[in-house]
């Protein structure tokens, strides 16, 4: 997905830009129950986009009431499968048609790049809607192989309410990820964006009612995850709720489930991915410029990152210096600027505890090898940086910083970089870069990791699940088995005695 327009263009664009930040409950959009709202800012300029709901405990109530009483009727739970699919689709179309205005509203909410917005996260999120809408009816269920004197019938049937609560880093794609699934597997959603980028939830809101997804079936509330999110998660009449996000805030979904009514728990969490490179690489420096790009991709706000990019002594030095020299080219500014390849982080908040990170990162003795600074002071723009000669049990190289700080560990031979790499409270993804095949399948059944790259990194497909081990959380995202998540097995036995 391209587009001609140039820096001043989407500076136009953006100044006459009035976007909707009201809550979608019912069908249609209404203010926060209390009238509170939160400013919606532009990291790279400070500028206020807009006031978004700051919803509460009352408009979660009137959500998930509304999911209910949409589920309970069956208007969307009792269409067929194809139905479904075909508003599904038709939903993808019209996100597709407004692709310009959502890219837009995506770069001026988190600072990432237009040209990431517009080439990456919308043609994804349309995939991801078509891609299910095109799936649901072509899954079939299942007859067990009981006596000749019964019949048992398993059938996937949907859960319910489903409470999907989203990250910042890609508010829209995200999203995707879990109401496409949701939706598709007749259940109806109360979607929580995180309260720095609810500008595109809220839009595509309007979009599916749009595309004849009837009212009450995906439901939209903005607000702060401390508020909204913990109601959501303690609500009595919520079945499922499906989680991206820090390992820190899937663990309190953990208890509010258990505080309330069990409700399921689909977390996709944190991550501190190793990206190991052998002597042996088909070609070191493609490695090592894939390594760069993935951590510096995103401003580094990626939970599958690859931060720490374990590397064979040998080839270390060599590599460092195609990182650094990746790094140092990257262009970065104006996230309205087609050009730009690294944006800003998405808050001020953000920005600091990066910065944090990297002043740790030099106390506990790892080489600063370059970057290390914000563009100017006091700005949501942090220079790519490089961290060498860190050792795994530095916090740099164990906890999730979500930013542009990758950090270099050397080893060996494969047994340590196996250890290594495993040595981590995370296991979402890893990647192994070497000509042998052999160690390419040793090494991946090795590592602890819901998905593992060889000879390259971050690749992937909606056909292609995604999700983590250990504290990076369990269920997956993308692929048919994330209907697994949003759907459970009813048996009936019929006795034909």
């Amino acid at each position: 997905m391209t587009t001609s327009l140039d820096k001043a263009q989407w500076q136009a664009l953006a100044a006459q830009l009035s976007p909707e930040g009201r809550c979608f409950i019912n069908g249609a959009y209404v203010d926060s129950a209390s009238g509170a709202t939160l400013e919606s800012v532009d990291p790279a300029t400070g500028r206020v986009l807009g006031l978004i709901a700051d919803g509460g405990v009352e408009d979660v109530d009137l959500a998930v009431k509304a999911a209910r009483q949409a589920f309970d009727s069956g208007v969307w739970s009792q269409m067929s499968p194809s139905d479904r699919g075909r508003c599904l689709i038709r939903f993808a179309d019209l996100v597709e048609k407004h692709a310009q205005e959502l890219a837009l509203l995506e770069t001026l909410d988190v600072g990432k790049p237009i040209s990431d917005s517009l080439a990456i996260d919308l043609p994804l999120s349309i995939t991801c809607l078509r891609w299910y809408g095109e799936a649901v009816d072509k899954i079939y269920d299942e007859i067990a192989p009981t006596p000749g004197t019964a019949v048992a019938m398993m059938r996937r049937a949907p859960l319910g309410v489903v409470a999907a609560v989203v990250p910042w880093n890609f508010p829209l794609m995200m999203a995707c990820w879990k109401i496409a699934p949701i939706l598709a597997a007749g259940n109806t959603v109360v979607l929580k964006p995180a309260e720095q980028s609810s500008l595109t939830a809220i839009r595509i809101a309007g979009l599916a009612f749009e595309a004849g997804i009837p009212p009450g079936v995906l439901n939209v509330v903005p607000g702060c995850g401390e508020i909204a999110g913990r109601a959501l998660g303690l609500h009595m009449d919520v079945d499922c709720i499906a989680f991206t996000g820090s390992t820190e805030v899937g663990k309190y979904f953990m208890q509010y489930s258990g505080q309330s009514n069990l409700k399921r728990v689909g977390l996709e969490c944190g991550g501190k991915s190793p990206n190991i490179i052998f002597a042996d690489a088909p070609d070191i420096k493609a490695a090592a410029v894939a390594a760069a790009w993935g951590l510096f991709y995103n401003q580094g706000e990626v939970c599958n990152a690859g931060s720490r990019v374990l590397v064979e002594e040998s080839v270390r030095e060599e590599v460092v210096e195609i990182i650094i020299e990746t790094g140092r080219a990257m262009r970065q500014g104006d996230p309205l600027d087609p050009e730009t390849q690294i944006g800003a982080m998405v808050d001020q908040g953000q920005a600091n505890r990066v910065m944090d990170y990297i002043a740790i990162g030099q106390q506990e003795g790892a080489r600063l090898a370059s970057g290390g600074k914000r563009l100017a002071e006091g700005s949501c723009f942090i220079e790519p940086t490089v961290f060498d000669g860190v050792r795994n049990d530095m916090r740099i190289a164990q906890e999730e910083i979500f930013g542009p700080v990758l950090s270099v560990l050397p080893f060996k031979d494969e047994a340590e970089a196996v250890s290594v790499a495993n040595d981590t409270i995370y296991g979402l993804a890893a990647g192994v870069w070497t000509r042998d095949l052999n160690r390419s399948f040793r090494v991946s059944q090795k590592l602890t990791a819901g998905v593992v790259w060889v000879n390259c990194f971050d690749h992937g497909h909606i056909s292609s699940p995604f999700g983590g081990f250990k504290q990076s959380g369990f269920g997956r995202d993308k692929s048919l088995h994330a209907l697994d998540k949003y759907t459970d097995i009813r048996t009936t036995w019929i006795n034909l005695g």
